[in-house]
């Protein structure tokens, strides 16, 4: 066996409708909002200068169903950009794109080998002495242990598995596929290249059982590089395994201490700090999306409570003023709490007494259903999704209780800031 590279990918999920940018507008929201056609088209053009010798992708190629023919058609341009340079694609479908939610599809170039999903098969590349195996989600969800199933590994060759799974189960992840670390370790094969788990991970090694994480960040909850896997073998066993980024938008929580500051202007000031640390830690190479997470205790923070649209436009403005396509901001968020309660005087601290009581006032709590979920009922499909504001997540679960208790110290630095 001749030494060679290959590159492992899934969780792709092109052209999917990426969270937290409603009413958000400008050239930044459409970088992100493209970023997972442009993560593709970088993910291409690494493989061919890499010299990869093929491509896998283990499911989630789509995020579901097309919207229109213009996602199936990108993904078979940049396959024709993989064959114009000889380079073969091995695919599986997992479960968002699932034989079953596929209900348009297009032909695809002839590099590109699609596994079935009705059982697990085998295709070989001769000319390295590959053995690739997979299947394809016949359904959104699979129960059964599918992996019990794929074939043997041949003797003669370097074997590959493709499969889509949570394993044992996966934080966050739907319990999909399920089998053992243990049995993939025994079945003999030498690389495992799993999808469906966002986090990329070595799960073993010698040998090789590895998620390569999605191929693009599209949430706050999928911060950190993101991209692909680089796999050296020679002598028929894995030598190295290379993460290899080409997320175009990366998403971060920037924290910004608050212990010490005194006033709404000194937050700004840190914010600003912070965030071009931030920027400069990314080299400049790519969007950063952040959420400002304020934390510590300080005297700013009943100010910084009643202050919270400024503080966002404020990050905003240092985001601009970074250069374009530099830093775009998410949200931001407080997590600050005062220098001490003892600080308030009776007045203020009977407000907070008056905010204890409302949460199990049951006359409060029926006047903020009737009139709350109404409102709240109203608001766009993808606001109420989508918006993580506890404020807002909390109406629109309607845990009015806990909307009392988080509305409560934001009414309390209103009152400050009018006494103020």
């Amino acid at each position: 066996m001749r030494r060679f590279r290959f590159v492992h990918t899934a969780d792709i999920h092109l052209d999917s409708p990426l969270k937290g940018l409603a009413g958000h507008e400008g050239h930044a929201v459409q970088v992100i909002r493209t970023a997972t056609r442009e993560a593709l088209r970088a993910l291409v053009t690494r493989t061919i200068n890499e010299d990869a010798a093929f491509l896998l992708i283990s499911g989630d190629l789509y995020d579901g169903s097309w919207r229109d023919y213009q996602t199936g058609l990108f993904f078979v341009q940049q396959m024709g950009r993989l064959r114009e340079a000889e380079i073969p694609v091995y695919l599986i479908y997992g479960n968002h794109d699932a034989a079953s939610k596929l209900t348009t599809r297009l032909r695809l170039p002839d590099n590109v080998v699609r596994f079935p999903s009705r059982r697990a098969e085998t295709r070989i590349i001769r000319e390295l002495g590959v053995a690739v195996h997979g299947q394809s989600f016949r359904k959104p969800s699979i129960s059964e242990n599918i992996a019990l199933h794929y074939p043997e590994p041949r003797d003669d060759c370097f074997n590959v598995g493709l499969l889509h799974t949570s394993l044992t189960g996966a934080e966050g992840h739907a319990d999909n596929a399920p089998c053992s670390l243990e049995q993939l370790v025994a079945k003999g094969y030498d690389y495992w290249a799993l999808g469906h788990v966002h986090a990329p991970s070595i799960r073993h090694e010698n040998p090789h059982v590895v998620y390569s994480g999605v191929l693009q960040g599209r949430h706050i909850r999928e911060t950190g590089p993101k991209g692909a896997m680089l796999v050296s073998v020679e002598n028929g066993a894995v030598t190295d395994v290379e993460p290899l980024p080409v997320d175009v938008v990366r998403w971060r929580v920037v924290s910004v201490p608050a212990t010490g500051r005194c006033s709404l202007h000194d937050l700004v000031d840190a914010l600003r700090t912070r965030l071009e640390e931030a920027v400069l830690e990314e080299d400049g190479t790519r969007l950063v999306a952040c959420r400002i997470l304020f934390t510590g205790r300080t005297e700013a923070h009943y100010t910084a409570l009643s202050s919270q649209e400024r503080l966002l436009e404020e990050a905003r403005a240092a985001a601009e003023g970074l250069g374009e396509e530099r830093a775009w901001i998410e949200s931001v968020v407080l997590d600050t709490e005062p220098p001490s309660k003892k600080s308030l005087d009776f007045e203020l601290a009977e407000v907070l007494g008056d905010v204890a009581d409302a949460c199990g006032d049951e006359s409060i709590l029926s006047w903020l259903r009737e009139d709350l979920g109404a409102f709240t009922s109203k608001l766009d499909a993808e606001i109420r999704r989508e918006d993580e504001d506890p404020l807002l997540q909390a109406a629109v679960a309607g845990d009015y209780a806990r909307l009392i208790e988080l509305a409560g110290p934001l009414a309390l630095s209103k009152l400050i800031q009018r006494r103020n």
